[in-house]
Order: C-alpha cells, then structure tokens, then sequence
C-alpha cells in the first residue's frame, strides 16, 4: 500500500465515496463477462504478465466526485498501477484521486444502453482521458454500430483501432494496453494472446480440461488394468503348456 493511500484511509471522513447504483434488467455483462469467465481469464493472465494491473467488473469511473459530472459504470476496465487500497474504500475509481484515468474500458451492448455506448460514453471516456474504450455486441451489431468496434486516445481524442474480419464471420483487433488481442467469437468475448496463439482459458475450460485429463488417466489405468490381467492369463497358459509338453516327454 503506498503513503498516499495510507493517508486517504486514515482520513476516511474526509474522503468521498461513490453512491451505490441499482443493477439494470438488461445488463449483458454477466452473460458475457461473469458467466463464462471472461473477466477471471484475464485477471489471471495479467497476474502473470502485468501484476501492477487491475481488471474490474461494473466499478464506477468520475473524474472527480466533489464536483458535478458524468459517472460511468463501464462493464469492464483495467487499469496500470491503479491504488487497488482506493478503489475498495471509494468503491468506484475516481481519477483526480488516482491520478490518471483507466487504460482500458469495455462495454458490452444491450437493448436500452447500446446507442448511448458509442455516442455519449464515448465522449466521457474520452474526456477522462482512457487510452482504449472497446465496444463488443453479441448480437453482431444490432445495438452497437459494429459488432466489435474500439478507440484508441491519439493526442486527446480518440482515433478508430483497426478490426479485422475473418471469413467465417469473427472479428478482432489488438489492444496495445493489453498486449492481447480481442475477439468477436460466435457472439461470445475473447481474449487471445498473439505471442502463443492461443485463447485465454477460462475456469470453466481449466476445469474442462482437468476433467478430460481425469477421464483420460483413468482410461489409461483400465487398459493397463486390462492388458495386466491379459498378460498374467497368456502367462498361465504358457505355463500349462509347458507342464503338458513336460508330462508327454514323461519328465
């Protein structure tokens, strides 16, 4: 914990807290996010490969909240060197505090939401100064403007991150925040990291996998069991054999 959030805690009736905001019906975040393990798969990539990060799910974002102004609540986000210590005792990130904004947001569409995404959010986030804002809609483009769309801030504003089209239809493009690239997979969110190849696994793919290893072990563990009985059988015969050949030799 750094100085600066020691001193913030200890002067807790001091320090503004974010109000708590009701949970919309049509919020998609947990199909997309939660559910599926989305969220979790990149907090244990950047664990590895960049522990001074943060991934959050629905934390709300202010650029200050002593004064009026937009508050967002971005479905995802993450964060360099972000006072973890704060954003609890806060409960949202408040960037005058931090002293920068997050580097990465994300929204995933829904029916009442969607238009507001890539319109007025945009311009928030990119008045708070994010580095990537990243649109991702399931159903292919009907809420969003894209089926996955994003921004990266060049010089204040926000200039369009290249997405590449597959020809079965997926999409994705690179997140220089991240170092991994995102993807449009059959209406579901992924994150691929370029220097393997390979998808983040999720828990519920981790555990698939350990799963099929289990299943394999103990496949292998019956053919072993199978081929010792064969052999413990052609043993017996052989054996048998040899009694008989040594009784007609009249050994």
């Amino acid at each position: 914990m750094t100085s600066k959030t020691t001193t913030l805690t200890q002067e807790t009736g001091k320090l503004k807290h974010f109000p708590e905001f009701p949970p919309r019906e049509d919020m998609q975040n947990w199909r997309y996010i939660y559910d599926p393990g989305v969220l979790n798969a990149l907090s244990i990539h950047l664990k590895k490969t960049r522990p001074e990060a943060t991934a959050m799910c629905e934390v709300p974002v202010a650029r200050n909240l002593s004064e009026r102004g937009s508050v967002r609540i971005p479905d995802m986000s993450v964060v360099i060197g972000g006072d973890r210590a704060l954003i609890e005792e806060q409960a949202g990130y408040e960037i005058d505090r931090q002293g920068k904004p997050p580097d990465f947001v994300l929204e995933v569409a829904s029916p009442t939401t969607g238009v507001a995404d890539y319109t007025a959010k945009r311009l928030d986030y990119e008045s708070f100064g994010v580095t990537e804002y990243w649109r991702f809609d399931p159903s292919g483009g009907r809420f969003h403007d894209a089926p996955l769309a994003a921004d990266r801030l060049v010089n204040g504003e926000y200039s369009p991150i290249e997405i590449m089209v597959e020809t079965d239809g997926r999409r994705w493009g690179f997140s220089e925040v991240l170092g991994l690239e995102l993807w449009w997979d059959e209406r579901m969110l992924r994150f691929r990291d370029p220097a393997t190849g390979e998808f983040l696994r999720t828990p519920h793919e981790i555990y698939a996998d350990y799963q099929a290893a289990e299943a394999r072990a103990a496949d292998a563990e019956a053919r072993a069991d199978e081929a010792r009985v064969a052999k413990e059988a052609a043993e017996a015969r052989l054996a048998e054999m040899e009694a008989e050949m040594r009784r007609l030799r009249g050994e």
